[in-house]
């Protein structure tokens, strides 16, 4: 019995047992991580794993940009609501031109539809209001109202989705019916390659009241962002496009990477039915009503009709 002392721990020594212990805990680690890495391979056989999305947007691919709508997408509400507030600030029009433009522009926002008499009043009236103005003073104003009514407005999702396309050393373009002169500052404030926008006629840097073409709205949109494509030797499968407007559906339909961001109902149930990406950063009530803006209620009248004058000013 004395030979087999050894195995009694009270004569073994600390180091002995220690060793004992590590060694032990060794093996059963090795044989566990075995009977993991086991079970690991017999879930994989039993249920294959979801195909990874590819990359987007991908790095390095000259031959895509992305086009971002602008209003209710990059921004809430629209550019020209908050343009023509500065306006009625600045004394470019008065109250009963504001009354009358902030019941159009509420109209418009509750119905979701743009009934072209009311549109076409509306840029009659707001393109009177330029009329004789220079171009350069609009800009300035521009850069001024900016501050004052749209940088606290951008939407930071979007913002970052934009991001992503820079980082990827890809072009970006706002595209809106917004005139080309505002669209052009909030494109420049964020860092965006350009934008393209309603154009108003000049004539030696002064507004004459007149439109060049149409308002860039619905299908005058995908005109442009072919048309731009075209010059700029993109690949529009490659392309990606965003907006929040069915009446957008034909700019999304013609990119190989549509998004629907904030999107209205229509819009809504036409991205579903053809597995488009939504992405929707409106939180609450007002955002499963797809968007009635808080300044489409009794606020809209005081400050969102300065806003459709100028809405429906620059559309025009």
């Amino acid at each position: 019995m004395a030979a087999l002392g050894w195995l009694t721990p009270r004569r073994r020594s600390a180091t002995a047992r220690s060793v004992l212990a590590g060694e032990a805990a060794a093996e059963a680690a090795r044989k566990t991580s075995q009977q993991l890495e086991l079970e690991r391979e017999q879930a994989a056989r039993a249920e294959p794993a979801e195909p990874s999305e590819p990359e987007f947007p991908v790095v390095g691919d000259a031959e895509a940009a992305a086009f971002f709508d602008l209003d209710n997408t990059v921004m809430q509400g629209a550019a020209i609501f908050h343009f023509g507030r500065g306006l009625y600030k600045r004394k470019f029009f008065q109250r009963r031109e504001l009354a009358r433009f902030a019941w159009q522009q509420a109209w418009f926002r509750l119905a979701g539809v743009e009934d072209p008499e009311h549109m076409q009043d509306a840029r009659d009236s707001a393109l009177s209001i330029v009329k004789g103005h220079r171009v350069s003073e609009l800009m300035s104003i521009g850069e001024e109202i900016y501050d004052e009514y749209m940088a606290d407005r951008i939407w930071p999702g979007t913002r970052a989705l934009a991001q992503a396309h820079l980082d990827a050393g890809q072009k970006v373009w706002l595209v809106t019916a917004a005139p080309v002169e505002t669209a052009t500052i909030i494109a420049r404030r964020l860092g965006l390659t350009g934008a393209l926008g309603t154009v108003a006629e000049s004539v030696d840097g002064v507004y004459t009241g007149k439109l060049v073409g149409e308002p860039l709205h619905g299908p005058a949109k995908a005109e442009a962002v072919r048309a731009l494509a075209a010059a700029e030797g993109l690949d529009l499968n490659r392309c990606a496009a965003y907006s929040d407007s069915h009446n957008d559906i034909p700019m999304l339909s013609l990119v190989g990477h549509p998004y629907a961001i904030n999107p209205d109902t229509k819009l809504r149930k036409h991205a579903k039915a053809r597995e488009w990406r939504l992405r929707d950063y409106r939180t609450g009530r007002k955002a499963a009503k797809v968007g009635i803006p808080a300044a489409a209620g009794v606020g809209a009248l005081a400050g969102g009709t300065a806003a459709a004058v100028a809405l429906h000013r620059r559309r025009r």
